[in-house]
């Protein structure tokens, strides 16, 4: 058994025993390409969205050493017309960039190459000794007529983490596989998969002839991403989870024509665990986020300010040059990060978001490493100030709003209502995590301000905040009982709380006044 060809199928057989999502289909979409123009493909999907499960997956469908029938008779692909025309006919080789990030940077696209081409020499004995890898295939090609499935998984490995030198030579070697004139007769399809689209040079894909897929542009790729709502359903029942829960905690992203996707790795080691906990970072480290929304500081500050309030704000995507070296604005920032799964991309109006509560956890931490004063400030102590409210403790509330309202000036347009709501929303941006917020929520009468809805099966009380310029906090009290503000929250909890926040730009000190009704 082989390391890079002949491998078997032992891999995705693992992956096939543990609870594993159909999403087999997207073989079709290669069959259909296989040894045409369009041979070949790199999908490109966040960390966590089952990039490799996808690549062993289509290996043991090609490769001609296994035999992985059972593994894929009762699976989507089987389907297909082209089914059994292309199952484990093809020699496969199957390269994974992971395996040589201990090499000496300098020195890894040769010592890899030889390391592959010495695997494959046990294979075809007959393989002269080579130094370069497509040079070993167009030998075998011209002796035996062999055409090869090449599968590399984690492609963009040294893009991301190799001095731009060693990164140069690297593109080199992708171009003398795939731009070569005889890379149409050596390969029969190749399937290239990581974090990042195909990285640009002089503001052209360096692989022109590749079809790309990403979060950005899936295409018809797009429902194999991530979890789709129905399949988290069959979770949730097999699991015995509460699907609301896991929507609040991993659905959100919207990849091409799928609204509703979630983090496939999130949902699964919850429904294991039994519980709704942040899986994030938990993932690779190189993906830390704190030095980028630093890159272009004001302008990124205040969008993510925004999304963070629950917002979406525009993005040009067309920028981003496809490697984590070279960021210059926030729009490039913005790109990095969808492409990482910290954001939702939305390609109907070109916008970007916070996807979920597991993602705002993360925000909310790397905010906080990465320095940002006034909200980093206000993010840490988000946690208190909720438990303090419920706790219905008006004189820390007081002091946090009256500390919150200058500091804010500094990174929001502190004027009216609205800014005023923004700046609790950072204030409790740690309730994500037990409630489901809302802001200028139709009820009763009128708007309240914020609404805060329990999460199913907490015990925590709904809460409505009303705030009001110019009056007292008993006006605001007042206004939310005059309107039936609570009425929208009968049924969300035993108790809710009417918390009230008068506020005057002439006043140094906010007046909070907090009511208990019944729910």
């Amino acid at each position: 058994m082989g390391i890079f060809i002949d491998k078997g199928n032992l891999a995705f057989k693992s992956i096939k025993n543990t609870d594993f999502t159909d999403k087999s289909g997207i073989i079709e979409i290669l069959n259909d390409n296989l040894d045409t123009s369009h041979r070949y493909i790199c999908v490109s999907r966040p960390r966590r969205f089952g990039k490799s499960v996808a690549a062993k997956m289509i290996y043991a469908y090609y490769d001609r050493k296994s035999d992985s029938a059972a593994l894929f008779d009762d699976l989507e692909i089987s389907k297909s017309e082209s089914y059994r025309k292309h199952l484990n006919k093809y020699p496969t080789i199957y390269i994974d960039w992971n395996r040589f990030s201990l090499m000496d940077g300098k020195n890894v696209v040769d010592d890899s190459q030889k390391e592959i081409i010495k695997d494959i020499k046990e294979s075809y004995p007959f393989l002269k000794e080579k130094n370069i890898l497509m040079t070993a295939l167009e030998e075998i090609h011209n002796k035996t007529g062999d055409r090869f499935i090449l599968i590399i998984d984690e492609w963009d490995k040294l893009v991301r983490e190799i001095d731009e030198k060693t990164q140069k030579k690297y593109v080199n070697f992708l171009r003398s596989m795939f731009k070569s004139n005889t890379a149409d007769d050596v390969f029969l399809l190749v399937y290239m998969t990581g974090i990042l689209p195909i990285i640009k040079v002089e503001a052209q894909s360096a692989l022109n002839n590749f079809d790309e897929y990403s979060v950005i542009r899936p295409a018809k790729t797009a429902k194999y991403y991530g979890f789709t709502k129905d399949e988290v359903s069959v979770i949730c029942q097999k699991f015995n989870m509460n699907m609301a829960l896991m929507e609040h905690a991993y659905d959100g992203y919207i990849i091409g024509n799928e609204k509703y996707m979630f983090n496939p790795n999130s949902v699964m080691l919850a429904a294991e665990d039994g519980e709704y906990n942040s899986h994030w970072s938990k993932s690779a480290s190189y993906t830390t986020i704190e030095h980028y929304i630093n890159i272009d500081h004001d302008s990124v500050q205040q969008k993510i300010i925004k999304m963070l309030n629950g917002e979406s704000v525009t993005v040009e995507v067309t920028s981003f040059r496809n490697d984590m070296k070279n960021i210059d604005n926030s729009d490039d920032v913005l790109t990095l990060l969808a492409h990482l799964g910290y954001l939702s991309y939305n390609p109907e109006d070109c916008t970007v978001r916070i996807p979920n509560t597991e993602v705002a956890g993360e925000f909310r931490l790397s905010i906080g490493r990465a320095g940002w004063g006034e909200v980093s400030n206000a993010l840490t102590d988000s946690l208190t100030l909720i438990n303090k409210t419920i706790d219905q403790d008006v004189d820390y509330i007081s002091e946090a709003f009256d500390k919150y309202r200058f500091e804010a000036s500094s990174i929001i347009k502190y004027k009216d209502e609205n800014s005023m709501a923004c700046a609790i929303t950072l204030a409790y941006y740690a309730a994500k995590r037990f409630y489901k917020i809302f802001r200028e929520q139709p009820s009763g009468k009128g708007f309240a301000d914020m609404i805060f809805l329990p999460l199913p099966n907490s015990t925590r009380p709904a809460i409505v905040v009303e705030l009001k310029s110019k009056k007292s906090a008993q006006g605001a009290i007042d206004q939310i009982k005059n309107k039936n503000y609570p009425e929208a929250l009968k049924g969300f909890s035993k108790k809710i709380l009417l918390v009230g926040i008068g506020w005057s730009k002439r006043k140094s000190k906010h007046d909070v006044k907090i009511e208990v009704v019944e729910g």
